[in-house]
């Protein structure tokens, strides 16, 4: 009988490559109905693209993703380096869901030069792109973790953590208060002696220990316990879906009827697969954050905005208002916040 990670490893293994196949299949199918009642249910053309789609399945399967997927499974070569990107989501997007969107932009693009509106494509395989690759992000960020049982892993690394300070009096305190001038006006000031000998500031003593109040990972043991049960692979699955929020929003603009029938199909779906080549980056890397403002908030802050002012709101304000902030706290804390005239410690 095969081993427990033997049978995991055959799971997540036929659940990418039905990500990778499944989606292509069901869009070029609706991409193959569409031609067909454009030249008025010739159904040659209907099994000529069904047939080109089982082709390209196949061909990329053998040659692309198989070659792929057993290098980085034996470490060898090229991939055995491999640290800050992740070559299975990027093959991902780029035979299923780049050739899914183009399909999509094609499908536009034949009815806007005939004039007869098939209508657009229906919420399924829109939806199931996105959940394919969702799915195969999710895949790859919880191979480490264990599927059974409690987690292996840790979640926070174990380490003291600060719950209360107090001022704590000394002799050397105290020697200081009876002092005359300098003493008062320092402690009118808010300023005490540390045990060591050294001054301290009170505000910045309540201050960190507000913050450690604050993010103090100690838990409850009492009858509300269950409250306070966490787990990474939980909070993976919401980390991810999280992630891909914005995306799915605008690609659901572009759903709407009569921006689908327009031209503006074409810088939605463009920008929108920009925004997906973010997954190729590793959870945890630092460019992920100069990433997001350059392929996703900024890009999609002006085109929300031109399609708010060309069809009205057909997205909500809610993004543009996110957008707007991502993009000016970036400016902000990265670039401003360097500055001389906002380095000042005395300020805020």
């Amino acid at each position: 009988m095969p081993s427990g990670r033997i049978v995991k490893l055959i799971l997540y293994e036929v659940l990418e490559f039905a990500c990778l196949c499944v989606p292509v299949f069901v869009v070029l199918e609706r991409f193959a109905s569409l031609l067909s009642f454009e030249k008025f249910n010739d159904s040659t053309a209907y099994w000529l693209v069904v047939a080109a789609s089982i082709a390209y399945v196949t061909s990329v399967s053998l040659f692309v993703w198989v070659p792929l997927k057993y290098f980085i499974l034996k470490s060898r070569g090229f991939f055995k380096e491999v640290t800050n990107w992740r070559p299975v989501t990027l093959a991902q997007a780029l035979l299923c869901t780049l050739p899914c969107f183009a399909i999509l932009i094609a499908s536009s693009k034949v009815q806007l030069d005939t004039g007869i509106f098939y209508g657009h494509f229906s919420e399924l395989p829109v939806s199931l792109v996105l959940f394919a690759l969702i799915c195969v992000d999710i895949v790859e960020r919880i191979r480490p973790y264990r599927l059974r049982g409690q987690d292996s892993l840790d979640f926070e690394v174990p380490g003291p953590f600060l719950t209360h300070l107090e001022q704590v009096s000394t002799v050397s305190s105290q020697l200081q208060a009876n002092r005359s001038a300098n003493g008062s006006a320092l402690r009118s000031e808010g300023i005490s002696t540390s045990p060591s000998g050294h001054w301290a500031d009170m505000d910045g003593i309540s201050r960190s220990s507000n913050m450690a109040y604050l993010y103090s990972s100690h838990s409850d043991s009492g009858f509300l316990r269950f409250i306070w049960v966490r787990d990474p692979r939980h909070e993976l699955f919401l980390e991810t879906f999280v992630f891909w929020m914005d995306t799915v929003e605008m690609i659901r603009v572009a759903g709407v009827q009569e921006v689908y029938n327009s031209n503006w199909v074409f810088p939605i779906y463009i920008l929108s697969f920009f925004s997906i080549l973010r997954v190729v980056v590793t959870p945890n890397n630092p460019m992920l954050a100069s990433l997001g403002v350059v392929a996703q908030d900024l890009p999609f802050l002006v085109l929300r905005i031109c399609l708010v002012i060309v069809f009205g709101y057909v997205t909500p304000i809610l993004y543009i208002m996110k957008n707007l902030l991502i993009c000016l706290t970036f400016v902000y804390f990265h670039f401003l916040t360097k500055l001389k005239v906002f380095s000042g410690g005395s300020m805020y």
